[in-house]
């Protein structure tokens, strides 16, 4: 799936056009960590795979993720409003990575990203595989890798040989 166009959307490869506030080098400066949301239909997973890359990435500090699982009501589907509400909550001023699961997850992203006032700035849609994405973008962005760095990781994910 490619991340599509609109404000801060990304391209096929993972590394997007849009803002992205970072250093150049894509690790060091910035005002803060790069932070990144977890889309998925389901709350369970979507908590789950929080929970799992916290526990991969390692001690130190962690760069903020947030799921936005389900709809309001517990139900599977996705949210605009959970998902603004998340990328707010890991906005630190360094982008926000935004990695969903199936289809109409990217869907209601690419629309938020369309409205372009929905999610803070420099918000990207990353293309990469739900789980080893998140764990990548995760190690990435706690190590202080810039937005193109950490979904560059993301993106790599798709690399990853499992036979």
């Amino acid at each position: 799936m490619s991340a599509g166009t609109g404000t801060g959307a990304g391209t096929g490869s993972g590394t997007g056009t849009g803002t992205s506030p970072g250093s150049s080098s894509g690790f060091g400066a910035g005002s803060g960590l790069v932070g990144i949301v977890l889309v998925s239909h389901s709350a369970a997973v979507a908590s789950a795979v929080a929970e799992l890359a916290r526990g991969l990435a390692g001690g130190g500090e962690l760069a903020p993720v947030l799921p936005a699982g389900g709809t309001p009501d517990g139900g599977l589907g996705t949210s605009s409003e959970l998902i603004s509400e998340a990328a707010k909550g890991v906005d630190r001023g360094a982008g926000v990575a935004i990695l969903v699961d199936l289809g109409s997850a990217v869907l209601t992203v690419k629309a938020l990203l369309a409205e372009g006032d929905e999610l803070p700035e420099g918000s990207r849609l990353l293309d990469a595989p739900f789980v080893e994405g998140t764990v990548a973008a995760l190690v990435t962005a706690s190590a202080g890798g810039d937005l193109d760095a950490v979904a560059a990781a993301a993106s790599e994910a798709y690399a990853y040989r499992k036979g």
